[in-house]
């Protein structure tokens, strides 16, 4: 959090606001939505860095949200009027703007909160564009959220308040305020919450959430929360009261709920950004539709070589066939498996790729399931679900064969490849998707379609790494309430793992790396204690079974495509239950092995494929899952790259040792 001073063009005066950035917003090519916060009585704009900010910057940093904190009045100057009062003058700005002798020239915080600092923002920092704002407040400044809310909701996207002055007109502390900077209580009507929603008539927001403690000693003479909320009934306005026994009216109670109500914003301005994202992710691909189409792709020409640009001609879509156009591609270990001459089944020159955010260009014949426009991430993994496919109607497996065959020879079905390069010559298809393109063509079988609100340079996450390590929980192991567990390898699948874990209830996460720079991250998502191999005495598998734990954890994961650490990651798994999983590739041609004992004593050794999710029908529900905030992915893009021809830069990156994921925007 940094203070940041503004000269108040209509005061004169400067005013000093806080401002929170998260991480995402240095990268963003969108606006990033912004919560303004208002302090109550006495306080500056510190206060609620200082004593709330902590859990709320944590909060919003996974929203992806700025927070602005402005102060409470004009201070800054030695002109500005005061009085011997902790509810008038300085520090009392009331949020309106004054037109009575001392203050009117110098107390305008309406127009500062309303409207200068919203331009100041707009401009210098590129935050809130196309009303991308939500506000929130504290007493006085729940007072200051509410009515500036609902005196312009056209300008807010959601509005909160913690323990706000809900009637102003009606108590001592607006009867003062009003008459002081307003000339009379009357005047004040304008800036009542009550008055002003009262006056409405009808429901202007979604929701309004309010947090309000039953043993805060000024509830009753100058909060008055029940008048609100009869208003808020009268008229049809959700409102989300929360009564919290034992809480006053102190920074500790914001503290304890601020998460909440950063949440409650986050959600609302996703959901603005995306319909914001969906009118202005329009297409016309009238001029290609059924035609070859030139474009830049990265092509492998042969195993441990350098990509090479090239410009390569894509063929249309044939039957049952989709052409799509590539926003973004992640890069995956496994696209530098293969082009490191590790897979069997790597064919060249090809073209790699396969985490991608994609727009259906146009549809071959018999396409049912997506329309030119649409939003979708590849799937290697694909889904028939046609109701001869014993695969896709069995709620144990994931692994659709339909186009496995052909898949794996690099060609689509019917055998033939849509790639050509300037000479006419024939190019290897990868995965199913081969994303290392501008435009690529899949089967149909394989595009999951998902919700346009999803900015396509994150969905893309979702077509391979983070879902399997989610999948490999939740699906394939199943991981319960209070388990314990060890996570071999922290790359983007281990930190999913971890990410899945945590939110599955696991109460013990066992982190284990070589590089013991990653345990930051894997801290944050959740694990509680980390184990570098090179810091224990004898096999990992005897500390985390011996020192750790006594018989061993709940579950297992390996995340490293190692079959030593397969072995290890088995045998640290608990006696008579411990089950672990397989997520990690290995090289060609290696092969696991441990003592018959190790499973005659009850453990289980189970593989996974993208998590065991569905492809078609489970990826969609991932994406919207993250567009309501469940499933945080911003911090598994650690690099970002502008054009096709960066993907070697990529490559590089993912090699660093510092990189989980890099995405390539095209």
């Amino acid at each position: 959090m940094s203070p940041h001073r503004l000269r108040l063009c209509s005061s004169g005066t400067d005013m000093i606001f806080g401002l929170f950035l998260p991480s995402s917003h240095a990268t963003a090519k969108e606006a990033t939505p912004v919560l303004f916060w208002l302090s109550g009585l006495t306080c500056d704009d510190t206060n609620f860095a200082v004593k709330a900010g902590s859990r709320a910057f944590d909060q919003a940093e996974q929203e992806g949200i700025a927070i602005v904190m402005p102060d409470t009045s004009p201070r800054n100057d030695d002109s500005v009027p005061n009085v011997d009062s902790y509810d008038l003058g300085i520090g009392a700005g009331f949020y309106v703007n004054a037109t009575e002798e001392p203050y009117k020239k110098h107390y305008h915080m309406y127009s500062y909160v309303t409207e200068e600092l919203p331009a100041l923002l707009e401009n210098e920092f590129k935050l809130g564009q196309n009303g991308l704002r939500s506000i929130s407040g504290h007493s006085m400044g729940g007072h200051g959220s509410l009515t500036i809310a609902l005196k312009d909701p056209n300008s807010w996207v959601s509005v909160s308040a913690f323990s706000p002055i809900v009637n102003p007109t009606k108590v001592p502390w607006g009867e003062k305020a009003f008459k002081a900077y307003l000339g009379s209580v009357e005047a004040g009507e304008a800036h009542d919450a009550t008055c002003l929603l009262k006056k409405a008539g009808k429901a202007v927001f979604d929701d309004i959430l309010i947090e309000q403690g039953t043993d805060d000693e000024f509830l009753v003479k100058q909060l008055t929360t029940d008048v609100f909320a009869e208003a808020a009934k009268s008229v049809g306005q959700p409102t989300t009261i929360n009564m919290r026994k034992g809480f006053d009216h102190s920074y500790h109670f914001i503290a304890a709920f601020i998460e909440d109500h950063v949440k409650f914003h986050g959600r609302r301005l996703r959901s603005k950004v995306g319909k914001l994202r969906q009118d202005s992710s329009t297409y016309d691909f009238a001029d290609t539709t059924g035609k070859p189409i030139q474009c830049k792709a990265m092509v492998a020409r042969a195993p441990k070589q350098p990509l090479v640009e090239e410009t390569i001609t894509v063929d249309p879509p044939k039957a049952g066939e989709v052409r799509v156009k590539v926003v973004a591609n992640a890069l995956c270990h496994t696209d530098t498996y293969t082009l490191d001459g590790h897979d069997p089944e790597g064919l060249f020159p090809c073209i790699l790729g396969h985490e991608a955010g994609c727009i259906v260009e146009s549809v071959g014949e018999g396409v049912k399931s997506v329309v030119p426009g649409d939003h979708v991430v590849p799937c290697y993994t694909p889904q028939c679900c046609k109701s001869t496919c014993i695969f896709c109607q069995s709620p144990k497996t994931n692994l659709c064969p339909a186009i496995r065959s052909t898949q794996g020879q690099g060609v689509m079905p019917d055998k033939t490849v849509r790639f050509h390069d300037k000479d006419g010559k024939d190019i290897f298809h990868f995965m199913g998707c081969s994303t290392m393109s501008e435009y690529t063509v899949l089967a149909e079988i394989s595009c999951a379609k998902i919700s346009k609100e999803m900015a396509l340079d994150k969905a893309c996450l979702f077509g391979c790494g983070v879902s399997t390590g989610l999948g490999a929980v939740w699906n394939t192991c199943k991981v319960e309430v209070n388990s314990s567990v060890a996570v071999f390898g922290l790359g983007a699948v281990g930190l999913a793992v971890i990410q899945g874990a945590k939110m599955a209830g696991a109460s013990r996460i066992i982190a284990v790396d070589l590089n013991s720079g990653k345990f930051e991250m894997a801290k944050r998502l959740g694990a509680t204690d980390f184990v570098n191999p090179n810091d224990v005495d004898g096999p990992i598998q005897k500390h985390i079974a011996g020192v750790l734990t006594k018989w061993g954890v709940d579950y297992s994961f390996d995340c490293t495509g190692n079959t030593s650490v397969m072995r290890a990651a088995l045998e640290c798994s608990h006696r008579g239950w411990g089950c672990s999983c397989v997520i990690g590739v290995a090289a060609s041609g290696h092969e696991i092995s441990t003592r018959p004992f190790q499973l005659v004593t009850g453990r289980t050794w189970k593989g996974t494929a993208f998590g065991g999710f569905k492809s078609r029908q489970d990826v969609p529900k991932l994406v919207q899952r993250s567009l309501d905030g469940e499933i945080v992915i911003d911090h598994f893009i650690t690099h970002l790259f502008d054009g096709v021809d960066k993907t070697n830069d990529a490559i590089k990156a993912l090699h660093s040792g510092d990189c989980l994921r890099s995405v390539v925007r095209y």
